[in-house]
């Protein structure tokens, strides 16, 4: 059986330190490390955004990460020697949300989301970038995305577990058997299923190794699951961790990038290191204006098309380079009802750019437009709200 185990919050006393785009295996170097963590020690990191957590759950051989406080780590040691035929001995990994009712700030954190609203393309995507050693280790690299029939879980969760496995290292195989393949945004994937006392745990194995993913789409998969009867549509992913289950050794292992992102930009991007300032970069907040160009029709009844048009400005006296544009419609209590957003933008001083987004309500009620301007980290720029769209059932 495998369920990973509560992790242990011990840096109290610490500071707070669309499609997806395949990369194929390469190798990298780690970034520079400050702080170890070791059995089932966790921390903070990216001033709360995530967390890094050792979680050795099934073996007590000496293994231990280290992190320097942003959004990644490194195996520095592992003597783990399980069987490739039964359970890993730990998965040391970064998460967003909440493992076991130990949570992140923002994001997943405090708003779990609904598989309904997971399966609308771009609700939550995640970025990762790794470096794989090879030798005779014996681990994968995988995604452990964990579903609750609740928006909440103060242990194990009750759902399901969704794995996502870029590579594989040694004769290891997911838990399960595997009951057929699918494609999935371009990317082929075997599919693997097994039954838990608590639920499913399914796992797509990408048919071409890979080192990192951008912007992975995780309704896409879900969808999938959705569609094979391994998950509902009425419960909630709570956690999105992203780590190596370890087998054999392991040590070189490291994250060099993670983030997790809902809703076209409602999550956080924190990049493993302090980014090289760019020449030309992202103009700050102020250097940009948000504003209303057109809604129509508005009003508007359910599931009638509503164009929604928003005007980006760069006013700013230098390029703004390899920006996120994002048009999002905001419902009750916040949730995102839908979202589209244009990604490398370049904008010129005063430039405009003018977007529109073509929605349409399921239900009535009244909605929030908004237009958000990230910069390439995922830093948000500029927000805004440009106009309502009144959804009202009754209209002919």
């Amino acid at each position: 059986m495998r369920k990973r185990r509560p992790a242990l919050l011990t840096a109290s006393s610490m500071a707070l330190l669309g499609t997806a785009a395949v990369t194929v295996l390469a190798t990298g170097n780690a970034h520079a490390t400050t702080t170890p963590l070791s059995g089932m020690q966790s921390m903070p990191v990216a001033g709360g955004t995530y967390i890094v957590q050792n979680d050795e759950w099934g073996s007590g051989a000496p293994e231990s990460v280290t992190t320097d406080g942003n959004a990644g780590f490194t195996v520095t040691n592992s003597s783990v020697n399980n069987a490739a035929n039964g359970a890993p001995g730990g998965y040391p990994s970064i998460y967003a949300g909440c493992h076991w009712g130990n949570c992140t700030q923002g994001g997943l954190g405090v708003h779990p989301v609904q598989v309904t609203r997971l399966t609308i393309p771009g609700t939550v995507t995640t970025s990762w970038d790794t470096t794989q050693p090879g030798g005779s280790a014996a681990y994968d690299v995988a995604y452990d995305v964990w579903f609750n029939r609740t928006p909440v879980a103060a242990g194990q969760p009750d759902g399901a577990e969704l794995m996502i496995w870029l590579n594989r290292h040694g004769a290891v195989q997911p838990f399960g058997s595997q009951v057929g393949t699918a494609k999935i945004s371009g990317v082929s994937y075997q599919v693997w299923e097994g039954s838990q006392p608590w639920g499913n745990t399914v796992s797509y194995v990408m048919a071409s190794p890979a080192a990192s993913v951008r912007d992975l789409d995780l309704g896409a998969l879900a969808a999938d699951a959705v569609r094979r009867g391994y998950i509902r549509t009425s419960w909630y992913v709570i956690d999105v961790e992203a780590g190596f289950e370890l087998w054999r050794g392991g040590a070189g292992l490291a994250t060099d990038s993670f983030s997790v992102n809902l809703g076209g930009g409602r999550g956080n991007r924190a990049p493993a290191s302090a980014p090289t300032p760019a020449p030309q970069g992202p103009s700050p907040a102020s250097g940009f204006d948000i504003s209303r160009q057109a809604i129509s029709p508005n009003p508007t009844r359910p599931e009638v098309a509503t164009n929604a048009t928003v005007g980006v400005t760069n006013a700013g006296p230098a390029m703004a380079s390899n920006v996120t544009v994002v048009i999002e419609v905001v419902g009750r209590g916040g949730a995102v009802a839908g979202s589209r957003s244009w990604t490398g933008q370049d904008v010129a001083p005063h430039q405009v750019l003018n977007e529109t987004y073509t929605w349409a309500a399921s239900t009535a009620g009244t909605y929030t437009v908004e237009g958000l301007v990230r910069a390439s980290t995922g830093k948000i720029l500029k927000q805004a709200q440009v106009g309502t769209i009144t959804v009202n059932s009754g209209l002919r």
